[in-house]
């Protein structure tokens, strides 16, 4: 791997406290450049987008970089690209937008694996137009979907299968092109939680079969917001409630409101930063090999491999405490992060102690109401998620906290 992690590490204000995060599925800490951008574009000029003056240069530029940005980490058109407030409310936008189009006695399928803001608002948009839900069930033994209940579930009648990329407390990585090209099969649309995945893998929104792909830059170095991608075609035959003189061409019809552009500008820093980090640091004056998409699959490739290095450090650590700790986190195929409930202990007694000791790691349900009733799992369960800038120190301080905790 050509990334220097020293280096890496230099770029985050926050790692100079000595704390060891473990919490990067609810939120990665961030690098100074992100934070640069972020105040560069508020302190201006700033105004309303426009081509007059120097302000309203920014603004729009700030919009245009922001959707080519997310154009090449995701591998969609510029035009496919929709900034929203989080993952969450874009779900809800959606949803009520697609629901428009259903009739009583249409279905949807859902999965029992999803974080529930990729559950909720379906249900509830279900609930309003007569539609019948349908559901993906969790193979308790391998914490992997059960494809044959998806098929069970699926009919002529569905319009939508709504699955995750990647669970944001076990970490299982469904086959989603395969259950997307099952549900393309019998005309139903395909939207895709990629919020957890796109922290830990390049995203290709078409070769995943997604119609839509929604993601969260605050998990992968970037402030607080969300982004949906899908075809520009797709975009194009929903038509959502707006108001009147606000823009309707794409994607600016389903951004309500004045765009918040120091944060595009956050969240392009953070695709720009990713792109950078192979190599890391790149040669003084060096000019950057290959286009921003090109770099980011190098860079993406060897954070993978970090993350997997620092992956198995963890779970063999955590199987050396024996019987005292269960893992949950059971997919073959999966990010770095591990659900665990620890044997006659309370988890938010281990955060404690851990914090104590300056590695933090939350205990919770995380927002994953389904996995968690589907397993039997009684919340709160304590969680270790895995970041660009951890190390093997970092994990091994975690793992001692844990033995101490367990004595």
């Amino acid at each position: 791997m050509a990334i220097d992690l020293t280096a890496l590490r230099a770029h985050f204000p926050s790692l100079d406290t000595g704390l060891a995060f473990f919490d990067g599925p609810g939120g990665t800490q961030t690098p100074r450049p992100v934070a640069e951008a972020v105040a560069a574009t508020l302190t201006g000029p700033l105004s309303n987008r426009g081509t007059v003056s120097p302000s309203e240069a920014n603004a729009e530029r700030a919009v245009v970089d922001f959707r080519a940005a997310y154009a090449d980490l995701l591998h969609v058109p510029a035009n496919g690209v929709v900034h929203g407030r989080s993952a969450t409310q874009l779900t809800y936008d959606f949803s009520r937008h697609l629901a428009k189009t259903w009739q009583p006695g249409d279905e949807i399928v859902l999965s029992r694996l999803d974080h529930d803001a990729n559950v909720r608002p379906w249900i509830q948009a279900a609930d309003r137009a007569g539609v019948t839900v349908r559901w993906i069930e969790i193979d308790p033994g391998t914490t992997t979907l059960d494809l044959d209940s998806y098929e069970r579930a699926l009919t002529p009648r569905t319009r939508l299968v709504a699955v995750t990329a990647a669970s944001n407390v076990l970490g299982t990585k469904p086959p989603v092109r395969r259950i997307a090209d099952r549900a393309h099969e019998v005309g139903a649309l395909v939207y895709v939680d990629g919020v957890h995945y796109a922290a830990h893998h390049l995203v290709d929104v078409p070769a995943l079969g997604a119609d839509a792909f929604v993601c969260s830059p605050y998990k992968f170095l970037g402030p607080h917001c969300g982004v949906l991608a899908a075809a520009p075609e797709f975009l194009e035959t929903l038509r959502p409630d707006k108001l009147v003189p606000s823009p309707d061409t794409v994607p600016e019809r389903f951004e309500f409101g004045t765009l918040p552009y120091e944060t595009l500008a956050g969240a392009t820093a953070a695709v720009d930063f990713l792109a950078e980090l192979d190599p890391f640091p790149a040669e003084p004056d060096a000019a950057p090999e290959g286009s921003r998409r090109e770099r980011l699959i190098r860079s993406l490739d060897s954070l993978h491999q970090h993350e997997l290095t620092l992956r198995a450090r963890l779970q063999e650590g955590l199987e050396s405490l024996g019987d005292a700790v269960t893992v949950h986190s059971k997919a073959p195929d999966r990010t770095p992060t591990l659900l665990m409930t620890l044997e006659g202990r309370d988890a938010r007694e281990a955060q404690a102690h851990l914090a104590a000791r300056g590695v933090v790691a939350p205990a919770g349900s995380f927002y994953a109401y389904e996995p968690f009733t589907a397993l039997k799992l009684e919340a709160p369960a304590l969680r270790a998620g895995l970041a660009p800038y951890n190390t093997t120190d970092d994990v091994d301080r975690f793992l001692d906290g844990l033995a101490t905790f367990l004595r």
